[in-house]
């Protein structure tokens, strides 16, 4: 009589159910983790890589300007005379056997020692018309920002566009603003996070500190006076020749001066509000 063995077998639907389940819950949670390490990594790009590189970038333009300006002669330059360079002093004539010179040339319609006609004044070479001053050339870097209270050392350029100006760390000059040094408001944005975050701690600016403006080689010093620590992106009264809130109106100013204004996003890491510093251009 033959043993007959019996192998019976329980269960096996439910177990390829769990283990369907479980390779599908598996998968979920790779992929879960994949998206979770490509977005921390561009969060770290966003937020890290980009501040190095800007902020490299930037310092390496600070350096190139000075160098510029140093090659060029910093500081004021002398203005020459229009008639040309001015002849040196007549010496003075010896005081024994000397023989003077001959004098200054009579005055216009005076009679000559002769009595003759009085002699006609001399023609003078009309000169052209002073040039403007040339603004600087859009998208390029042409002065330098410094605040000391900060240790920030900032190129500026002219334009606010993100990719152009902004991004690279630089401040940019709101167009069709004063020139630094000059009557009106010198306006200027600046990122407060990612990408140089050169304003980032502006908040901390109080009345009083100093905001420095380096343009070839020159300075202009201006000091803080107000700080408008929220308002809304379309406050353009900010930016105003005499800026003024016209969102809080109890914030500006109210005659005509050299000012400068710093702007940037507030709260931190958001675009909702704005955050403005006014300065006045200090007396020399």
């Amino acid at each position: 009589m033959r043993d007959h063995v019996r192998v019976v077998v329980q269960g096996g639907g439910r177990r390829g159910r769990g283990a369907g389940l479980a390779r599908l819950l598996w998968v979920g949670a790779e992929f879960v983790t994949t998206v979770g390490v490509v977005v921390a990594l561009l969060v770290v790009h966003q937020v890290w890589w980009t501040n190095r590189q800007a902020v490299a970038a930037a310092q390496e333009q600070v350096r190139s300007l000075e160098r510029a300006w140093g090659d060029s002669g910093a500081g004021e330059a002398e203005v020459p005379s229009p008639d040309g360079p001015v002849p040196p002093p007549a010496s003075e004539p010896e005081e024994s056997g000397a023989v003077p010179g001959p004098g200054p040339d009579p005055e216009p319609g005076a009679a000559s020692p002769e009595g003759s006609a009085p002699a006609a004044p001399p023609r003078t070479k009309p000169q052209p018309p002073a040039k403007p001053k040339p603004e600087p050339a859009r998208d390029e870097a042409y002065a330098v920002l410094r605040i000391p209270r900060l240790g920030l050392a900032v190129p500026v350029a002219q334009g606010v566009d993100k990719r152009a100006v902004l991004d690279k760390g630089y401040a940019g000059q709101y167009p069709g603003t004063a020139q630094p040094g000059a009557r009106g408001n010198f306006a200027l944005a600046g990122h407060r996070n990612t990408h140089g975050e050169p304003f980032r701690y502006v908040n901390r600016l109080r009345p009083g500190d100093e905001l420095l403006v380096d343009v070839r080689g020159r300075r202009y010093t201006y000091v803080v006076g107000q700080v408008l620590n929220e308002t809304t992106e379309r406050d353009t009264g900010v930016i105003a020749p005499v800026p003024r809130s016209v969102v809080r109106p109890e914030y500006g100013y109210g005659r005509p001066d050299a000012y400068i204004t710093l702007t940037t996003c507030t709260p931190e890491y958001s675009s909702k509000y704005r955050l403005v510093v006014w300065g006045t251009l200090k007396s020399p």
